[in-house]
């Protein structure tokens, strides 16, 4: 009697500090991701799998027989352990020594789930035991096989039959069919034996076990449980983790700037797209040369990042070469090189003689050894000329070339020497293809991204905004930077990225082959790529224009198939400081029926009568009629000769001395919404603004 005191006392105590229903409904073990691609197909799963939580009443009645047939057929009649099927495991304990069968009711596996572990020792099964006790005491047989059926484990990261049917069969666990609920129910022993996708005969043969309980049970006819089709059933396949892993390895951990922590199930629905992904990871694998890795890295025009692969294998390697690796970009730097020049006042047909050159003790020479005189920037950019570069670099400033570059988006070191207009400091494939994709938006900043949302529970917890608003260069410069490309495409070095629709991209070689680059755009992306050994051994044969260009054209040829095609606008609009002055609008009588005014501002009519104005508003009021008596007018001085400095005076605009270069300075990195007009004051205000 004192034992069976001790006994309800302990169940009472556990009772008493169980948590409600509601509290156990909303504790997993743990937080699982799913990573959806751009076309929202599940490319990843992390951490343990929940699903939708399914009540009892939504809960098949296959799936509750099944399971119950199965784990425990007198669920309904004990109150939280079974007799018999203790005496059963004590006598198997007994004969073999050790705990082999566990005797355990529904209950008692909610009670291990839930609050302890799976070590067989006799310490855990009587806290077990008085949990399970207590829980019978406080929930219905109902709510406790509700609870079993959402939180046990099925195998393969998934908990609860929702999750399981997700996995295995590729839908919710409200639509299960007798021979899926078969499968899932016989998990629960060992799921990684019987796990359908491990090993399909063991799961039919398990299934086959827990059909014959549940016809022994009542629970189905033997005609049911004949008609039951294991062999039929149609498995969900296994999302491929190869190439996307590098992509999720990337954007994943960018979470947890993106949202705040939290432990509830999140959805991760992202910017890849499965179709461009595959056509990489193919390009990459074709055109990669023997023992060499390759990265590719694609943006949208909004900075989505459609495909990415960070080597030839993410089993063998999961180094992400697309975004980790930094490596000498040769002569694809050249770009930052002519965006500072054309920035400067160059244009693409402007000629420069390609020469020797010796800046600070060094001198460069071109690939092909020689040199070919007078040519135009065109030109030296198409046959990527070194010493045209260098000459260009010396003049806008070495400084100003990494200053261009580090605007565009390259985050790494960048060395001031002369030798870096040809690529010499290290940088990324992720970084250089941001830049290349700034060029073809116009000038304005393009920043990668690849999560587009996040929810948790259906609700919306982050959705990216693309930012537009940042201009790095005027979008003259970019259209003649775009010039710039597509000739080397047509022409020049990077003739085998050509794919029958414009492309405007450059090559790019380091010293002795150790590193072959090709970026471009065309139809909207913008794709980089890069070749080379990890250990930067030379590749005999490899350019920028060999395996990366044909690798580029590989991809982008599908990938560009369903685009529209699209013509590169290079039609320069050059700015105002940079156009022929008209002198019509500085000089001369006004002829597009606009007014003059005199030096206080007030309007004069072409015959040098002031217009009236009302003395509140300013605004001009209508003359009199000349049938109306009129009153004499004061004299009036003849109007001022309407030249520059008596514009600049009656608008309070201070004649400045034009700046050396003859045009004023572009303003840079000044977003669009930010432009602000600026307001001229009268001579008059002048005079009364103090000094500053």
């Amino acid at each position: 009697m004192l034992a069976l005191g001790a006994l309800a006392i302990a169940v009472y105590v556990a009772m008493s500090q169980l948590p409600s229903f509601d509290s156990l409904k909303s504790s997993p073990n743990g937080q699982m991701i799913r990573v959806h691609a751009a076309d929202g197909t599940v490319i990843v799963s992390m951490g343990p799998s929940f699903g939708e939580w399914l009540p009892y009443s939504q809960i098949p009645q296959v799936m509750r027989d099944a399971t119950v047939s199965v784990e425990d057929r007198r669920f309904r009649s004990h109150i939280g352990i079974d007799p018999v099927g203790v005496a059963r495991s004590v006598k198997v304990r007994y004969d073999r020594g050790h705990w082999t069968q566990g005797g355990s009711t529904i209950t008692q596996q909610l009670a291990r789930t839930v609050f302890l572990n799976n070590q067989k020792k006799f310490g855990r099964k009587f806290r077990e035991g008085i949990l399970a006790f207590a829980l019978e005491w406080k929930f219905t047989k109902d709510q406790i096989l509700e609870l079993y059926l959402n939180k046990v484990y099925y195998g393969g990261g998934a908990y609860g039959i929702d999750a399981a049917s997700r996995k295995f069969f590729g839908h919710g666990a409200d639509h299960l069919s007798l021979a899926e609920a078969a499968v899932i129910a016989g998990l629960v022993k060992a799921p990684s034996n019987y796990s359908p996708t491990a090993d399909a005969e063991a799961a039919m043969g398990r299934a086959g076990v827990v059909l014959e309980t549940m016809r022994e049970t009542g629970a189905i006819t033997a005609s049911q449980a004949a008609d039951a089709d294991i062999s039929g059933l149609k498995l969900a396949p296994e999302p491929k983790q190869n190439s996307v892993r590098y992509f999720t390895d990337w954007a994943l951990p960018q979470l947890d700037t993106l949202i705040d922590e939290t432990t509830e199930p999140l959805e991760v629905w992202t910017t890849l797209d499965l179709t461009m992904q595959r056509q990489a990871d193919e390009a990459i694998r074709a055109n990669a040369p023997p023992g060499a890795q390759g990265a590719l890295v694609a943006l949208d025009r909004g900075g989505e990042v459609r495909a990415m692969v960070g080597g030839k294998d993410y089993v063998s390697s999961i180094y992400n070469r697309a975004t980790q690796a930094v490596r000498q970009p040769g002569s694809s730097f050249k770009l930052f090189v002519y965006l500072a020049a054309l920035e400067a006042g160059h244009k693409p047909a402007d000629s420069i003689v390609d020469e020797p050159v010796t800046i600070s003790g060094w001198s460069p020479r071109n690939d092909s050894r020689r040199n070919s005189g007078a040519v135009s920037l065109r030109t030296a950019f198409a046959y990527s000329l070194n010493t045209v570069a260098a000459k260009l670099g010396q003049e806008v400033g070495f400084t100003t070339v990494a200053d261009m570059a580090r605007r565009f988006g390259i985050t790494t070191p960048v060395n001031t020497h002369p030798s870096m207009v040809l690529g010499t400091s290290e940088v990324r494939v992720i970084d250089m293809t941001r830049a290349f994709a700034s060029v073809a938006n116009k000038g304005v900043a393009v920043t990668p991204y690849g999560i587009t949302r996040v929810t948790a529970n259906g609700q919306t917890i982050y959705t990216h905004e693309v930012d537009r608003s940042h201009v790095l260069v005027a979008p003259y410069v970019a259209a003649e930077m775009t010039d710039l490309l597509q000739t080397a495409v047509n022409t020049g070095t990077g003739r085998a990225a050509q794919i029958g629709r414009p492309v405007a991209g450059k090559t790019g070689t380091t010293s002795a082959s150790k590193d072959g680059w090709f970026l471009g755009f065309s139809s909207g992306i913008t794709t980089g790529v890069w070749m080379g050994r990890d250990d930067a051994r030379p590749i005999a044969g490899l350019h920028g224009g060999t395996a990366p260009a044909k690798a580029w054209a590989a991809f982008m040829k599908p990938a560009t198939a369903s685009r529209p095609i699209e013509q590169f606008d290079t039609q320069v609009t050059l700015p105002e400081w940079q156009l022929e002055p008209d002198e019509e609008s500085y000089f001369g009588q006004p002829d597009n029926g606009q007014m003059a005014v005199d030096a206080d501002g007030n309007p004069i009519a072409q015959d040098g009568v002031p217009v009236p104005t009302d003395s509140q508003t300013g605004d001009t009021l209508a003359r009199p009629d000349a049938d109306q008596p009129e009153t004499p007018a004061p004299p009036v001085a003849p109007p001022q000769q309407m030249n520059q400095d008596w514009i600049d005076r009656v608008t309070g605009r201070e004649r400045r001395e034009p700046s050396p270069a003859g045009r004023q300075p572009l303003q840079r990195d000044v977003p669009r919404d930010q432009v602000q007009t600026q307001r001229f004051q009268s001579d008059r205000d002048q005079e009364d603004r103090p000094n500053q």
